[in-house]
């Protein structure tokens, strides 16, 4: 784990306050976050046209050690989001809907989302392509007008969302891969926009390179990246990592949301990734949500983590 990695993992959890259950008020604005503690005057002041959720590795159907019932917090999250006043305009799924990619797993994901009345959109984690490559779940779950490997795009209100799959075609180390035909999709599709309108980027795994020892990064990430920095604001949102972690890169935001089922261990503290049990008590502190806003005009993204021990 490098240096850096190390101290953004650090200074997260440190500015955040997130281990002992706060929520922080995240901005980007020209490329550069600042944080503000909810309640405060100054997260006060952010008025926002547009607000919606990202939820991530719900990992449906785990019930290990680390987390015997990752249904019950993940339904526990979704109540909450469901009573948040306003109503988000949409959640985004980040992948790993399923743990083992079983149609009752599926069933009770879908199940739950519903009962919320909250418009989801979906893209696939490695955990959802373990039967037939995934065909099931993009059956299942893709939008009508989704690419035949799963990717699409969509707008609200200004904002342009790019929905990416980088979990189809896995590399020897485990890393995530887009491969050339997604590749001229995004550049065909970010094509005439312009430079000033807001992009949010939704994936599973990271789209920089986190931690390639542990496969958390994309291996042609930095082509996709390329083809995003003529935009003066873009916000990347993963999970795969079940933790929180940020990096901002010109006028890329990278943010990856918590896991609803279990959390990870930071890059490097253990031999490898997987589930890890903590205390009973402290579970619920370590699973959570994350809340985007956009305000129109001012080019900024606010994002809110919300952790269920709240």
């Amino acid at each position: 784990m490098s240096d850096e990695t190390k101290g953004l993992t650090r200074r997260r959890a440190l500015e955040c306050g997130l281990w002992a259950g706060a929520g922080v008020l995240w901005t980007v604005s020209g490329g550069v976050p600042r944080s503000a503690l909810l309640g405060t005057a100054e997260a006060a002041e952010m008025g926002a046209d547009l607000t919606f959720v990202q939820i991530s590795d719900s990992h449906i159907g785990f019930n290990k050690p680390a987390n015997p019932d990752a249904t019950a917090t993940f339904k526990s999250l979704l109540d909450r989001i469901a009573a948040m006043n306003p109503r988000p305009a949409f959640m985004l799924h980040t992948g790993d809907v399923s743990h083992l990619s079983r149609a009752s797993e599926w069933d009770t994901a879908r199940s739950l989302i519903e009962a919320t009345g909250i418009e989801t959109h979906f893209i696939p984690g490695e955990h959802d392509m373990l039967v037939d490559n995934g065909e099931p779940f993009f059956a299942s779950f893709a939008p009508q007008g989704a690419k035949p490997g799963g990717w699409y795009s969509f707008d609200q209100k200004g904002v342009h969302f790019v929905a990416l799959v980088n979990v189809a075609q896995l590399k020897p180390g485990g890393e995530g891969s887009l491969g050339a035909a997604q590749l001229a999709w995004i550049e065909n599709d970010l094509k005439g926009r312009s430079a000033s309108q807001p992009i949010v980027v939704t994936i599973h795994m990271p789209l920089w390179q986190v931690y390639p020892q542990w496969g958390w990064g994309t291996e042609d990430g930095a082509q996709a990246l390329t083809l995003l920095k003529r935009f003066g604001s873009v916000t990347v949102l993963n999970g795969h990592i079940h933790q929180l972690l940020q990096k901002v890169e010109g006028n890329v935001a990278f943010h990856t949301g918590m896991s609803t089922a279990f959390p990870q261990p930071t890059p490097g503290t253990a031999p490898s990734p997987g589930p890890m049990k903590v205390e009973p008590g402290r579970l619920r502190e370590l699973l959570g949500v994350s809340t985007v806003s956009h305000v129109a005009g001012k080019k900024r993204l606010a994002i809110i983590d919300r952790p269920l021990g709240a």
